[in-house]
């Protein structure tokens, strides 16, 4: 049975310029990469489990940061790895210096013998759409252009734009908080392991 994981896609305004929130991959095999090295926050479950509630913790989990609210399903996609990811659009903004993912071991160099640990995730960015689309890991573009599509036709992007902790509000443009751009401090290491794409 092919593996599925959950994610959120956060998006907002900015200037009249559409962002979207990803995340850069952790791990030895990314770390010089930056082209199609980026994902939306995600990660794997079971069958038994709620996808949305999923997606909601493995972007807590990924970013150190909470979401609630309401959020809109994007049409699952299934990725070059048969891997099936389902992803939810929520439009808001989050505050990216409190950001902080959790970690993952592995041996490296490999048969050395020697286990490092290392971030499931090392960068959270706003980008926008132009950028992201470049940036993003090959198979998960389709979810930008189905954003892209539920949004057009919208009078403002920022209609269903809120805050990080409670109910999207409607009719309000959101504002930056924080940088585009962060990394995590020395106690804020994560990471997304090469395969898990």
């Amino acid at each position: 049975m092919s593996k599925k994981s959950a994610g959120l896609l956060l998006y907002r305004e900015i200037s009249g310029h559409l962002e979207v929130l990803l995340v850069h991959m952790g791990g030895p095999f990314w770390a010089k990469k930056d082209e199609g090295a980026w994902s939306i926050p995600k990660g794997e479950f079971e069958d038994n489990e709620d996808p949305f509630s999923a997606a909601k913790r493995e972007f807590t989990e990924e970013t150190g940061l909470s979401v609630e609210g309401e959020a809109i399903p994007l049409r699952p996609v299934r990725q070059p790895s048969g891997k099936l990811i389902y992803v939810w659009a929520t439009g808001r903004d989050v505050d990216l210096s409190h950001f902080k993912s959790n970690t993952f071991s592995m041996e490296w160099p490999p048969k050395s013998g020697r286990v490092q640990e290392f971030p499931e995730v090392d960068q959270a960015a706003w980008l926008t759409i132009e950028e992201a689309r470049h940036k993003i890991v090959k198979g998960q573009g389709a979810f930008l252009e189905q954003l892209q599509r539920m949004l057009k036709g919208s009078s403002e992007v920022s209609q269903t734009h809120g805050s990080a902790t409670g109910a999207i509000a409607g009719g309000r443009r959101a504002k930056a908080s924080g940088s585009r751009k962060h990394r995590p401090g020395a106690g804020g290491r994560g990471g997304i392991r090469g395969e898990d794409i």
